[in-house]
């Protein structure tokens, strides 16, 4: 088992200095951005793919600070219904897939996307409880026209190139839960797709990953270590399916996800947050989440991903790393 980082909250940092910070928390893997909704200033995809002095000298520095590089992240929307974005993060997932296996490593991790509605749809279109027929045609047309014709060219680029596509269950997207996530693996009949267990969105959503982690098996390959605190006033009064996200206002900073679409910002009170790793669930149930995960696949890294705005910066990704070392203890002593 390997703990480490998902670098994404240190894009601002230099790449070596980066690699020391991960170090000096007592961490041991990393796992980098390779595109999609994000750019990848740790990893410099165009000449890792040009040539092998390049490949070998970017793993180097990362075995020099005595880390592992464990995944590609590359999480964005490859089947949205506007081509200026689908096209871009379609192909950057393909380019992470060729370069994963380049560098030996195992691991990409993204998300299933989200198609329109039908074929003449320009906006991707989230179907929940689909207790209509007409909700259940959007997501015929869905699975059958879009996302299985794309993954199944997916999924045979993975097996020929040795690679594992870790899929994070994220809403907004055709798999962002177990049962939607076995239902993409078995009509593909594939082995090289599984989870990237991300316990945060499972949280939000009432799925106890626990409970996931036993389900699923050997279909989890890959982890992410992200905590999430429900705010049960605002939770009794508006539910989980809080439509209150607002885009950014002009001249307010904007995360851009492809194209013209941006990271609306939450609300105020909103019924869920993400926080550091202990500030939602404690040191035992990340000891659990831990367990569960080695009973499962003991060779698994686990990144944290620190999204905490209370916590913001190095004070945040500080603490993540002690409650996960904590945890990892903790774990011990019970062994």
């Amino acid at each position: 088992m390997n703990l480490g980082v998902y670098t994404s909250c240190m894009h601002e940092v230099e790449f070596a200095d980066m690699l020391n910070i991960v170090a000096d928390l007592g961490l041991s893997s990393i796992e980098v951005n390779a595109g999609g909704f994000l750019a990848s200033p740790h990893l410099p995809v165009a000449a890792l793919m040009a040539t092998e002095k390049a490949r070998r000298e970017y793993l180097a520095t990362i075995r020099g600070a005595g880390l592992v590089l464990t995944a590609l992240n590359v999480n964005g929307n490859p089947l949205h219904p506007d081509i200026e974005v689908s096209s871009r993060h379609a192909e950057d997932l393909r380019t992470a897939i060729h370069l994963a296996a380049l560098l030996g490593i195992r691991n990409v991790v993204t998300m299933s996307g989200q198609p329109g509605s039908d074929p003449g749809g320009t906006a991707p279109a989230w179907i929940v409880e689909p207790w209509n027929s007409a909700a259940t045609e959007v997501l015929d047309y869905q699975w059958d026209s879009v996302a299985l014709p794309f993954w199944r060219t997916i999924d045979h680029m993975a097996r020929d190139l040795g690679v594992q596509i870790c899929i994070e269950m994220h809403p907004h997207n055709l798999v962002y839960n177990p049962a939607t996530l076995v239902r993409l693996i078995e009509r593909l009949g594939t082995n090289r797709i599984g989870a990237e267990m991300d316990p945060s969105h499972l949280f939000w959503q009432g799925i106890e990953p626990i409970t996931a982690i036993q389900y699923l098996g050997d279909r989890v390959f890959h982890a992410a270590a992200k905590d999430v605190r429900m705010n049960p006033h605002s939770v009794h009064l508006n539910g989980i399916l809080d439509d209150r996200f607002r885009p950014p206002a002009p001249g307010e900073p904007a995360t851009r996800l492809g194209g013209r679409y941006v990271l609306n910002n939450f609300p105020e009170d909103p019924p869920w947050q993400f926080v550091a790793i202990g500030r939602g669930h404690d040191i035992e149930y990340w000891a659990r989440f831990l367990d569960a995960l080695g009973t499962v696949n003991p060779d698994i890294a686990i990144n944290i991903e620190h999204e905490d705005s209370e916590l913001a910066g190095r004070a945040g990704l500080v603490h993540s790393a002690e409650a996960l070392h904590a945890a990892a203890a903790a774990l011990t002593r019970d062994i």
